[in-house]
């Protein structure tokens, strides 16, 4: 019997034993890898669903219906990991009438949901508290305050921080009482027709300058039976397409009032698709629309939808305003 020995180089013993070992790194590195990435999705996934109950309690969902009023709402983040951002709106009965707030921090991102939730917290407690809007306004300026005090000593100076800020009471009747602190003045709906409320000037926004001593509501005129208002920040009308032309919201509010039934609900989601497709479904900055329409039914009397005068308004508000009931 002829015995065959087999005879390996020292080299190639060791390039296989290199090969194994590589091997062998490889399996246990791409096992860790994995393992990184599905403890990456898992903690992903948590902070979206935290992110989610954050803006339930910070821009917590409105009601369909509040005294009458049909409402419809909408907030997008131009921060793609954030599903809040600056932007804040509220809508609250009162024995004052339904009292609204419409604003937009500077900036976007953690540090302006801090300053949206310190607006909208002072909001909440003051609407039922004061009885005229000035005062409200007021509550709002040295919440902002202390806020950015706040910031100030654990963070990082500041002094640039601002925020505008849109009140209105819509009372029983229809009228319309409104402050405007640098905010966009809303838009009017009547039929196909579509308006600004107003076009006076507004006070400063609030932050860098205090409010005036005198400071009272004007009447913006009367909201029919029908007719709605569409609020908004300044990113949706700053909305941009790929040849940087600035988005209409005043067209896309009047292509929407033409589609009929026309309600709330369907003006929101119209406008929105129209600034989805305008923006490359990505806007450079927060966006919040929010649509009221009046449903009662039983208003009467004359409308004047112009304020004359300063945007401390043509008629000041009493400071006792006679209590009204709610439908």
């Amino acid at each position: 019997m002829i015995r065959i020995k087999a005879v390996f180089p020292r080299r190639l013993l060791g390039m296989g034993a290199r090969g194994v070992t590589s091997a062998v790194f490889f399996a246990v590195g791409t096992g860790l890898i994995l393992h990184v990435r599905q403890a990456l999705l898992r903690e992903l996934r948590q902070i979206r669903r935290v992110a989610g109950v954050a803006q339930s309690v910070l821009l917590r969902p409105l009601p369909p219906c509040i005294d009458g009023l049909n409402i419809a709402a909408a907030q997008l983040s131009a921060d793609p990991g954030a599903c809040v951002g600056g932007d804040l709106y509220e809508v609250i009965a009162t024995e004052h009438g339904v009292r609204v707030v419409m604003g937009d921090v500077r900036g976007h991102g953690i540090a302006a949901v801090g300053t949206a939730a310190a607006l909208l917290g002072s909001f909440r407690e003051a609407v039922h508290d004061e009885p005229d809007l000035g005062r409200v306004l007021r509550r709002l300026e040295r919440a902002l305050a202390r806020h950015l005090r706040e910031r100030c000593r654990d963070e990082h100076p500041a002094a640039e921080e601002f925020a505008t800020v849109l009140l209105l009471e819509i009372r029983e009747d229809g009228e319309v009482w409104v402050l405007n602190c640098g905010h966009p003045w809303p838009y009017l709906i009547s039929g196909t027709r579509v308006e600004p409320l107003a076009r006076a000037d507004p006070l400063p926004p609030l932050g860098p300058f205090p409010l005036p001593q005198e400071l009272s509501a004007a009447l913006a005129g009367r909201l029919l039976p029908g007719e709605a208002l569409a609020l908004y920040t300044d990113g949706a009308e700053d909305a941009r397409d790929a040849h940087g032309r600035f988005f209409s919201l005043q067209a896309a509010l009047v292509g929407a009032a033409h589609t009929q039934p026309c309600s709330p609900q369907l003006i929101l989601r119209t406008v929105l698709r129209a600034l989805m497709r305008h923006a490359g479904d990505t806007p450079a900055d927060d966006v919040a629309l929010l649509i009221l329409r009046n449903d009662r039914t039983h208003l009467s009397g004359a409308r004047g939808h112009d304020i004359g005068g300063s945007a401390a308004g043509a008629r000041p508000a009493t400071s006792n305003p006679q209590p009204t009931t709610h439908l």
